[in-house]
């Protein structure tokens, strides 16, 4: 067999673990309040859910529970993540592209964070504030990943050369990094189809 038939029957068998475990996202539902409850590092609901078309485009809010102070510099730098996905037809630990935020030097900074080949890329997108709406973006295309944060264009990230066309699962708000959430932290996010 194959390594991208491989690869197709892991990223399915993956799907239907995931869809079997988490709640469908109902057709007519497209705004979500997502928790990451005190001590966790995934937030609730759990969804299963494909990315559709060539952009993943949604509207998110943080609120004050997006402060937060570890009191060690190190792990105060490590990246949460907000929303993305996997690509590639492989682990989003391999290939992905996701929006990743910080609170730090007392603000909340946005990141492209990203996977190529299994090699993590982040780059500065820019801060946003606690109870403000913001556009987010990223485009896919043939070999790269474009972020667009409040409708311009910050970054584009080469993609793995190597990518086959597959499932592209999307990645809901993770608190870490190495630790968990200190306290809930909650997020509104808008799907924008």
């Amino acid at each position: 067999m194959s390594n991208a038939f491989k690869r197709s029957i892991f990223a399915l068998a993956l799907m239907a673990m995931a869809l079997a475990s988490c709640e469908p996202v109902p057709e007519n539902v497209f705004t979500r309040r997502f928790v990451i409850k005190e001590g966790s590092h995934y937030s609730t609901p759990r969804l299963a859910e494909m990315l559709q078309s060539n952009r993943l485009r949604f509207e998110a809010t943080f609120d004050q529970s997006a402060i937060y102070d570890f009191n060690d510099q190190a792990m105060q730098t490590n990246k949460n993540k907000l929303m993305g996905f996997a690509d590639c037809n492989s682990m989003h630990h391999e290939n992905s592209a996701r929006f990743g935020w910080q609170w730090y030097n007392n603000q909340l900074e946005i990141y492209a964070y990203c996977y190529v080949n299994g090699n993590r890329v982040e780059e500065f997108l820019g801060t946003v504030q606690p109870g403000v709406v913001n556009n987010y973006e990223i485009e896919l295309t043939a070999d790269a990943y474009v972020f667009y944060l409040n409708n311009e264009q910050i970054t584009s990230i080469g993609r793995s050369v190597d990518c086959d066309k597959g499932a592209y699962y999307l990645l809901y708000p993770y608190f870490g990094g190495s630790l968990p959430a200190p306290h809930d932290v909650t997020i509104d996010i808008t799907m924008i189809r």
